[in-house]
């Protein structure tokens, strides 16, 4: 084992990996949206156990790996690596490469940061990178690849930096940061000092199935360690093919290397298979089968008479007979259960309820919408008949909308039911009781609220209710306000709406004479009706920027200031609304056209309000990110 603290260039800090296991692909790579590079296997080990245990066998004892989705699957999958300390980042939004860094930190400015990219299947000796680092005295190291095939020194770069403390000082505190395209160039107009470093070999990085398959490759030809990885015999007296001890192979099948054969493997009669090719375990491969330049996982059934070519072919996945495949990937088909399943399907596989409990469970849930049906048709009623809260149809789809994007972090969750839901459906049932005896509408429709927030506790426990309480509270926003509220802000909303829309008639040159709803405007009285008092408005965009809210990741003031801000665009737009109908009312004659204007009028307020809240997420970016910097 290389000791990293032994380096004889001063003070060594703290050494941190950092290993980006994110998996967005947008679709290009079926496997991918299945299970992430991360976890594609290596000669039967996933690529990120590879790189952990190399990177413990080098002496990094710290490691965090960042992942915008997969985080309990990467947990789960990695195993056997007792000497590293491991931290695992759930990332849902893009934060970019020096983002994780940020991440990483946590604030801590003793620590020298190690840069990997998951998919790696030849990493470099991480001892040398940082002598030459400490060496150079550099902020920043960049590793490239050599380009062969080019013939210039330099290739592409290998996804591998080595970043001192100081970096954090030009990563903002929150939001998106890539290192290549924000980092490095603010560095440089600071006058920072960046060092290039080339490796002798490609690393072999993939995100993708032609990737891999280039890695692969690479994997045989630069640092292949086939000999640790399993017991394994000669085939053919050949130093390119490895066959485990178990493996069965035909004798008139043909085998050209690089090509390894794992254990319990198949190769039936007048197969041949072409390298650079991996067969991993349990694969069965039938007769007069042709594979060329292609990796077989696990358990995966090739048919007789097939042709495969630079393919891979996912765990458990089956090609029939008499198949033509080249340049794709093959996961298994949908009436069989891949190897390792998604996030969302390993939460439910988590619960502990057996069949019958989830039984139960559905059925404690149609009781509750049964008990509550009045109150909902009630409420469906409203939307249909009232335009201030029609927009409260929405709300609950935009709630699932909500937990779907929140589902990586739920599924996190420990499952532990408590008794305190229990009571607290039982205080719920409570205020129902108040409200339907005092028939006070409002606190019986907060009792389904505070009744759906109870069974979240009692039957998975504090943490999943901590994670989706505030989507919860967003349910709230699809009740109208009570009606002591409505009548008193009513009329002063529709006041306000007319005197700042006849304000804002005599800004832009207008003789215009307010009197409670009515503006008189060059002879023409334009009424401001109940309807256009702005509340409409306010409901809507409380909804989507409450929706917006729950979506973004910002500190919790920026948050507050988002939602805050939703009264005050709501009354401008309406304002806005106001005033130019008004003008256009002096010019338009006819209800019906001054219909369609009204209406439409109301409509282009929607993508004006959405303007102006990007208009605000980038002026509270700037801020954050200016306040950073000078700091």
């Amino acid at each position: 084992m290389v000791m990293l603290h032994k380096c004889s260039f001063g003070q060594m800090p703290d050494v941190k990996a950092v290993i980006l296991a994110g998996n967005l692909d947008f679709g290009r790579c079926p496997l991918t949206s299945r299970l992430s590079p991360a976890l594609w296997p290596i000669v039967g080990k996933p690529a990120l156990e590879r790189l952990l245990k190399h990177l413990s066998r080098q002496g990094i004892n710290k490691a965090v790996i960042c992942s915008c989705r997969d985080t309990l699957q990467l947990q789960e999958s990695i195993g056997g690596i007792d000497t590293m300390q491991l931290e695992f980042l759930n990332e849902p939004m893009l934060v970019g490469t020096a983002g994780c860094v940020r991440d990483a930190a946590k604030g801590d400015t003793n620590t020298l940061f190690f840069l990997f990219h998951a998919g790696i299947t030849s990493p470099p000796a991480v001892h040398t990178l940082l002598q030459e680092h400490l060496a150079s005295e550099s902020d920043l190291t960049v590793v490239f690849e050599p380009d062969s095939q080019n013939g210039r020194a330099f290739g592409a770069a290998a996804e591998i930096y080595i970043c001192s403390p100081k970096v954090l000082e030009f990563i903002p505190g929150q939001g998106y940061c890539d290192i290549k395209e924000g980092l490095i160039p603010d560095m440089l107009r600071a006058g920072r000092t960046i060092r290039s470093h080339l490796l002798r070999y490609p690393v072999g990085n993939f995100r993708d199935r032609a990737g891999y398959l280039a890695a692969i490759a690479n994997y045989f030809k630069n640092g292949g360690n086939v000999n640790g990885d399993f017991n394994y015999t000669k085939w053919c007296d050949s130093e390119n093919v490895w066959l485990a001890d178990s493996a069965k192979v035909d004798p008139s099948a043909r085998i050209c290397g690089p090509v390894i054969i794992m254990d319990g493997a198949t190769v039936s009669e007048k197969a041949v298979i072409l390298g650079s090719s991996i067969i991993e375990r349990n694969v069965s491969i039938g007769k007069n089968t042709l594979i060329e330049g292609s990796v077989l996982w696990e358990g995966s059934q090739i048919g007789q008479n097939c042709e495969i070519r630079r393919c891979v072919i996912g765990s458990g996945a089956t090609v029939s007979d008499n198949s033509v495949t080249e340049d794709m990937a093959i996961t298994a088909s949908r009436n069989r259960r891949f190897k390792i399943s998604s996030e969302k399907a390993v939460f439910f596989e988590r619960l502990p309820f057996n069949i019958f409990s989830v039984m139960g469970i559905c059925i404690l849930i149609g009781v509750l919408l049964w008990s509550y049906w009045p109150e909902l048709a009630e409420l469906k009623r409203i939307w249909l008949k009232t335009d201030e809260y029609s927009v409260g149809m929405l709300v609950p789809f935009l709630a699932l909308h909500i937990l779907w994007n929140k589902a990586r972090g739920i599924a996190e969750c420990r499952i532990q039911p408590s008794t305190w839901g229990l009571w607290l459906f039982v205080a719920a049932q409570a205020m129902r009781g108040f409200g339907l005896y005092y028939m006070y509408a409002s606190a019986d429709r907060l009792s389904f609220i505070l009744s759906i927030m109870s069974l979240t506790i009692l039957l998975f426990g504090w943490q999943v209710f901590r994670k989706t309480a505030t989507v919860m509270l967003f349910l709230c926003l699809m009740f109208p306000l009570p009606h002591y509220i409505q009548t008193a802000v009513m009329l002063p909303l529709q006041e306000a709406a007319a005197a700042s829309a006849a304000f804002c008639l005599e800004m832009i040159g207008y003789s215009a004479v307010n009197e409670a709803n009515i503006i008189t405007l060059n002879g023409t009285m334009v009424a401001v009706s109940e309807a256009c008092n702005g509340l409409r408005m306010a409901t809507a965009f409380l909804v989507i920027i409450g929706w917006i809210v729950l979506l973004v990741r910002k500190e919790w003031w920026e948050k507050l200031i988002l939602l805050l801000s939703s009264l005050p665009i709501a009354l401008l737009c309406n304002t806005l609304r106001l005033t130019v109908t008004a003008v256009i009312f002096t010019k338009l004659t006819g209800e019906k056209w001054e219909g369609i204007f009204h209406d439409f009028g109301g409509y282009a307020m929607i993508p004006l309000a959405l303007a102006m809240v990007v208009f605000e997420l980038w002026i509270l970016r700037k801020l954050t990110t200016v306040s950073v910097k000078t700091q």
